[in-house]
């Protein structure tokens, strides 16, 4: 803010006013160094001791210009400080205010419980997109600690009722369980799954035992992170180019390349095409690695399979080329 610039350069000129005062009544006077830093200080103070030593009538006039600037100095950090203080109140209360408000116009949204690592990664992809999501976090610490991340945030236990309703569970997309206990994401999925049978919601497992406890309590689907790394770490060793290739397109590593999904509805302009005829390499500069219909996986489809409505097409390309390509196929 700027006023706490304001602080940090009133401060330095006190220390030079501090710094010419001592050096004055050093030379002026013939003081010792201490001597006169103590003069200084009981200058600016205004505490009203004596002089150290007897004033000649040089040193008083340079006594003056220490007093004269000393005071406005301490009178300027005083009001900056004040102003500094006003500001930091004022911008939280209406930055909670305004983050209130944009919870509550949240609809299609994705809930995240959990502010940790896992949360935290979920969060940024999610705002990369940018698709809009609230995070669920107990720990006010770890709320404030990412702050500056601006991320719109519910403090409470996202184990009650009272807090995925606060976080419009009703109007929401998806939720994701990413707490660090494998028995509160359990609670968390029980809770979520009562209040929004439709909801898609995917959990975090720490023990490979709690995946089908969470599948049974109405997860969609369970991420470990644990067995995630050593298959990663495997793959690194045994694949490496694969996996760097899959890194740069999922994680926008080295080119500009991304694997995305393109919803094909029954009143897309590709719905009833081929592949060949709906020129989506040719004209778009887009491959279509995969076709998902229904429960099957088609991949590497022929240039005459058909595309039919409630299609999802896994395709690669630059974003800015899917982005154009999830429009058209949008349209009617």
């Amino acid at each position: 803010m700027k006023a706490f610039r304001n602080l940090r350069v009133i401060a330095l000129l006190l220390l030079l006013v501090v710094a010419i005062g001592t050096a004055g009544f050093h030379f002026i006077e013939g003081w010792s160094w201490f001597d006169g830093f103590y003069m200084v200080v009981t200058t600016l103070t205004t505490i009203g001791y004596q002089e150290v030593h007897p004033l000649s009538h040089a040193g008083r006039i340079f006594n003056i210009f220490i007093i004269l600037c000393g005071v406005s100095l301490l009178a300027l950090a005083v009001g900056a400080l004040s102003q500094a203080l006003l500001e930091f109140e004022l911008q939280s209360f209406f930055g909670r205010r305004r983050m209130e408000r944009e919870i509550d116009r949240l609809d299609s949204h994705y809930i995240i419980c959990g502010m940790g690592r896992v949360g935290r990664r979920v969060a940024r992809e999610l705002a990369r997109r940018p698709v809009r999501f609230v995070i669920v976090e107990s720990a006010e610490a770890k709320r404030r600690l990412f702050a500056n991340e601006n991320w719109p945030v519910i403090l409470g236990d996202a184990t009650q009722e009272q807090t995925l309703r606060q976080a419009h569970i009703d109007r929401a997309r998806g939720l994701i369980a990413a707490t660090t206990t494998d028995a509160t994401n359990l609670y968390i999925v029980l809770t979520a799954r009562a209040l929004n049978p439709h909801l898609k919601i995917i959990a975090r497992a720490s023990e490979d035992s709690a995946e089908k406890h969470l599948l049974t309590a109405g997860a969609d689907s369970v991420v470990s992170p644990y067995s995630f790394a050593g298959q990663r770490i495997a793959q690194s060793l045994l694949r490496p180019n694969v996996v760097s290739f899959l890194d740069t397109a999922t994680t926008h590593l080295g080119m500009d390349l991304e694997i995305g999904e393109i919803q094909i509805t029954g009143r897309s302009v590709f719905a009833g095409k081929t592949i060949e005829s709906s020129r989506i390499r040719q004209e778009r500069g887009v491959i279509v690695l995969a076709i998902k219909r229904r429960e099957q996986m088609k991949f590497n489809p022929a240039p005459d399979e058909r595309i039919e409505a409630e299609d999802c097409l896994i395709a690669m390309g630059e974003p800015a080329q899917l982005r154009r390509l999830e429009q058209t196929a949008a349209a009617s």
